[in-house]
């Protein structure tokens, strides 16, 4: 019986250790695709949008496998306390994650939509909030590798910057709209990029709450205010 457990215990540990690496692996899909993204529009060359665009399918199926993964560690071990929480943020992240691609996505899409037009302004806060968010996604990343709270919270204090750099890319979009109408067309887009820089900043900020939440044992959602939707 002894011999038994001890061997349950040995792939117990490896099953969370393979959990933690699926996520690492989807985290550095999706931090690429941001990248990626970025960098469609500001080099206006949309092959690296292509290239975000053919990965969404690669994090589709790794928030699967972390999906399938989660719920066997459930039902075959019956975890409690720390590693209870730890399954549970780790369904969460995945699908933050998920969701981060589908943004990018978004984002590559658009790009290639905006290569195709004369460039509206030069682009400046554009990848200024686009390094905010990619700062988040990994410090958040990194404080659940690490299990470290301090982190993660830090990640919930620059939510706020990348909010007030969306609403500012907003407010010196709107005036060119209006005075020029064939502006329009880019300037919203543009806008659409920045809400969507933004609710990637929402989601990192949704990982490093729930790796709060893993570590300590407190819910400490809404307690950071958020003008987004994420």
């Amino acid at each position: 019986m002894k011999e038994f457990k001890e061997h349950t215990d040995k792939h117990y540990e490896a099953d969370l250790k393979d959990l933690k690496e699926d996520i690492l692996r989807m985290g550095a899909v999706v931090e690429e695709m941001l990248v990626f993204s970025m960098k469609s529009l500001v080099d206006r060359n949309s092959a690296f949008a292509e290239e975000v665009i053919k990965k969404e399918p690669v994090v589709n199926q790794l928030e699967m496998m972390v999906d399938d993964r989660c719920l066997k560690l459930l039902a075959l071990h019956q975890p409690a306390a720390v590693d209870l929480r730890f399954i549970v943020i780790s369904l969460k992240i995945g699908k933050d994650l998920e969701r981060m691609g589908d943004l990018a996505v978004n984002i590559a899409e658009i790009a290639i939509e905006l290569n195709q037009e004369p460039q509206l302004k030069q682009y400046v806060d554009l990848p200024r909030l686009s390094a905010i968010a990619q700062h988040m996604v990994n410090r958040a990343l990194d404080a659940f590798v690490k299990q470290d709270a301090i982190l993660a919270k830090k990640v919930l204090e620059q939510d706020d910057e990348a909010d007030n750099l969306k609403d500012k890319i907003q407010d010196d979009l709107v005036p060119m709209m209006e005075k020029d109408k064939e502006a329009v067309f880019r300037a919203v887009r543009l806008i659409l990029i920045a809400r969507q820089l933004e609710r990637i900043a929402d989601h990192a900020t949704n990982i490093a709450e729930e790796v709060v939440f893993m570590v300590q044992g407190k819910d400490i959602r809404h307690q950071y205010s958020r003008s987004g939707s994420g």
